[in-house]
């Protein structure tokens, strides 16, 4: 009961900026899917750091914060592994793939994060429980996108496995940005900080690829599209994400990963007429049943239940 008082002890404020935030990340998705169709990638993906580096630095502008105090070559690293890697593997898969389907890609972060952290970090190793969640979950991977992989590569294998990447790189990220908390960075500025980096990397990148002077103004739909993705998708769900973090602690943030691939399929089915097939549901069912393993939670209290 100790352990189920720690870790579940989460508030309905913290419920409802945890449901929030998985409704945002989810929307993400939906939102690139509408913007693909007539902006480039790289593009995208400007639009999207920049719009909330903008708005992030206005607040952090009102609170006083002073960015040129703090370390930017992590801030860099930060950028790379979180935004500009990720963003970008992202938004290229979905150009082959649904939002349905790469938002239950992408809730293999955790599975990755387990594993990386147990090489990289001496304090987050494997137990049996966590590694039976992560066999489980890239047993789900293997399913929906193994049996095609055997008939050889084809467009939307790649963009799966492009968007699996993404995956790897959050969670390179994860343990990447351990070093913010013990250096006592304000969560704020670690966000602010990390997509001004990435909008300053993904400039001469995007003049230089894309040459957004040379294409068309997108519709009203889509630049609506984009303008929620930067100010929704990515700067107030960071602020919440940083906020739960503080509150709730990165144990019950994890119950986010359960939630992302619900909201995101459920716009994409609604709005965009995506279907998913019953490997992809079954995938996403082992998927999540490695996710409940990772977190560690309902197999403690089903133990001690029959105990």
């Amino acid at each position: 009961m100790r352990f189920m008082s720690i870790q579940l002890a989460m508030g309905p404020l913290q419920w409802l900026m945890l449901l929030t935030l998985s409704v945002l990340w989810g929307g993400s998705f939906f939102f690139i899917e509408i913007a693909i169709e007539s902006v480039p990638p790289l593009t995208i993906v400007l639009s999207r750091v920049s719009l909330a580096s903008l708005s992030l630095l206005a607040l952090l502008h009102l609170k006083g914060v002073q960015l040129n105090t703090l370390p930017w070559r992590d801030f860099a690293g930060m950028a790379i592994l979180n935004n500009v890697i990720p963003f970008t593997l992202i938004t290229y898969g979905q150009t082959a793939v649904g939002s349905s389907l790469a938002s239950i890609l992408n809730a293999t972060t955790p599975l990755f994060t387990i594993v990386l952290a147990h090489y990289l970090t001496g304090d987050e190793k494997l137990n049996a429980c966590r590694l039976t969640g992560v066999v489980v979950g890239f047993i789900g991977v293997v399913v929906m996108i193994g049996g095609e992989a055997l008939l050889g590569a084809n467009t939307s294998i790649i963009a799966e496995v492009t968007i699996l990447g993404a995956a790897a790189s959050y969670a390179l990220a994860g343990v990447f940005g351990r070093r913010f908390k013990e250096r006592g960075v304000v969560p704020l500025a670690a966000a602010g900080g990390q997509v001004t980096v990435s909008t300053l990397l993904l400039i001469p990148v995007v003049l230089l690829v894309d040459r957004p002077w040379a294409l068309s103004m997108p519709a009203s739909d889509v630049m609506m599209a984009l303008l929620l993705l930067g100010l929704l998708s990515t700067a107030t769900a960071y602020l919440l994400y940083f906020s739960l973090l503080s509150r709730a602690g990165a144990t019950n943030l994890l119950l986010v990963a359960f939630l992302i691939p619900v909201s995101a399929s459920y716009l994409g089915i609604t709005f965009l007429g995506e279907t998913l097939s019953l490997a992809q549901i079954t995938g996403m069912l082992l998927i999540t049943t490695g996710l409940i393993f990772i977190d560690q939670r309902l197999p403690r209290c089903v133990a001690l239940a029959i105990r």
